[in-house]
């Protein structure tokens, strides 16, 4: 396993559910990229039992709103100078944008493709979002991003 002492200045992106990690890594874009990463996958977790965890060596913009959504129980460690500089814990998102789509085929997003796919968060407890312009249900968790 790959000590945070070892990042100088990037990111550890930690308490992703186990399993997801994959699919955070290849949203992130990091499956092409010419810096040093690690995914770490079923790691130890005294919270969730397993998590997944990301190593990035090297300091990139992420849409915290999309990782949120995506899980909200994660947490961004920023490092700087081999140092945990800042902690970011994530949550959902009042609004994703064309990170899910609208499974109504009658919504003018199906039939319009410029027009975004846009959803708006209306039960924060259910993780329930919906379409703005039909207002079709979509229920967080089965991460089709």
């Amino acid at each position: 396993m790959i000590n945070i002492a070892e990042i100088k200045n990037g990111l550890v992106i930690d308490h992703i559910q186990s399993g997801l990690g994959w699919k955070v890594f290849k949203w992130l874009g990091l499956d092409t990229v010419e810096f040093s990463t690690a995914l770490i996958m079923n790691a130890n977790s005294k919270k969730s039992g397993k998590k997944d965890i990301i190593k990035i060596d090297n300091i990139i913009n992420i849409d915290y709103g999309i990782l949120g959504f995506i899980d909200s129980n994660i947490t961004v460690n920023v490092i700087q100078d081999s140092k945990i500089v800042r902690k970011i814990k994530m949550e959902l998102p009042e609004k994703v944008e064309d990170v899910i789509e609208c499974k109504n085929p009658r919504c003018i997003t199906i039939t319009e493709h410029y027009v975004p796919q846009e959803f708006k968060l209306t039960n924060r407890e259910k993780k329930e979002y919906r379409c703005v312009y039909c207002d079709a249900l979509y229920k967080n968790g089965s991460h089709s991003f």
